[in-house]
């Protein structure tokens, strides 16, 4: 008997871009993204509905649920994340986790130096990594060569520099910062053109095909986005709690 072709939802929430793709084997069967105003939180399930009834998708025939797991917007993180877990908790499957990064980068699949994605985190900083593919067999595989991490830019490229490799950049995070990659980017580079520069769902999916052949699941409940750094509010509270020690202390 023939082994079953796994079937994959994917979906993308960690940025300005929200999306969901479905993957049977290496076909893409759907594919729903947008990058306007709205928030994930009106646009995630609509687009999935709508998806469905495009290809008159049965829920049920999914073998697992693919998230991009972070880092990103931690609101938009904590959108994909419930919805996948939602989903995955109603129908009794899996979740595949995908870094986000690893997503992006899926989008030059093939391509040569490094594949460098750069995601907005402000202050001067991005969430980054680096990766290059490598022949394995008749394809390619992903090979990190950074780690995620959330770095200053002119950090990053003084790294990059150092690899002298030609490097492919993409994400939100390369507008952004696009004058100070041409001044300081030492080695040759490309920026990737539209419909390959942003997060997409098919990604995901894609290398979400991937693990889950490979057994890289985990079950709905246990699913947790991964950050990188703590948010905001959270930076804030530990100052004002810093502070407040301090006063304590002097008096």
């Amino acid at each position: 008997m023939a082994e079953k072709t796994p079937r994959i939802l994917g979906i993308d929430s960690s940025g300005l871009v929200a999306g969901v793709a479905v993957t049977e084997g290496d076909v893409l069967l759907a594919e729903y993204t947008t990058n306007y105003k709205k928030t994930h939180s009106q646009t995630l399930l609509p687009m999935l509905d709508e998806l469905c009834r495009m290809v008159e998708l049965d829920m049920n025939t999914l073998d697992a649920i693919a998230i991009a797991s972070g880092p990103g917007s931690f609101t938009g993180l904590r959108i994909g994340s419930g919805t996948a877990k939602g989903l995955g908790l109603a129908l009794n499957k899996p979740l595949v986790e995908v870094p986000t990064l690893e997503g992006l980068a899926w989008n030059l699949w093939g391509a040569g130096g490094i594949v460098c994605p750069m995601m907005d985190a402000r202050r001067n900083q991005v969430y980054t990594a680096a990766y290059m593919y490598e022949q394995q067999g008749t394809g390619y595989g992903i090979c990190e060569k950074m780690p995620p991490c959330a770095m200053d830019v002119a950090e990053l490229l003084d790294r990059l520099n150092g690899m002298g490799e030609r490097i492919s950049f993409l994400g939100d995070g390369v507008p952004v910062y696009q004058e100070l990659i041409q001044k300081c980017c030492s080695v040759p580079y490309v920026i990737a053109p539209a419909g390959l520069n942003r997060q997409r769902a098919a990604g995901i999916a894609a290398l979400g095909s991937i693990y889950f052949a490979g057994g890289r699941t985990v079950p709905a409940g246990e699913h947790r986005p991964e950050y990188l750094r703590k948010s905001q509010a959270e930076r804030e509270k530990a100052l004002w709690e810093s502070k407040s020690e301090n006063c304590r202390m002097a008096t």
